[in-house]
């Protein structure tokens, strides 16, 4: 996997388990989902950026995933999935992957 951007591994994990969740209707998969390509996302960050920036960016993984809830009431649920994949994305690309 060491050809796959973080940032594309970060944001299928978000937008992945909320798949998994919704489709099998097993919130406990669903979480097994987005948990496997966050640690994988980790891995890549501490190789990429340091450990620092990897604790920084699973931190953000984790609030996307908790920050979805609410704003899913406001704006929907996949719309939400996608924004907060977006984001996670983003910084993750701006901090581990744009250095190539």
């Amino acid at each position: 996997m060491a050809g796959i951007p973080t940032s594309v591994v970060a944001a299928t994990g978000l937008v992945g388990g909320y798949g998994v969740a919704r489709w099998t209707k097993k919130r406990p998969l669903g979480g097994v989902a987005l948990a496997a390509a966050g640690a994988v996302a980790a891995r890549g960050w501490q190789q990429k950026a340091g450990p620092k920036a990897a604790a920084a960016l699973s931190g953000a993984y984790v609030a996307a995933f908790a920050g979805s809830h609410p704003l899913a009431k406001k704006i929907g649920a996949w719309p939400s999935v996608f924004a907060v994949a977006g984001g996670v994305a983003l910084a993750s690309w701006a901090v581990a992957d744009r250095r190539g």
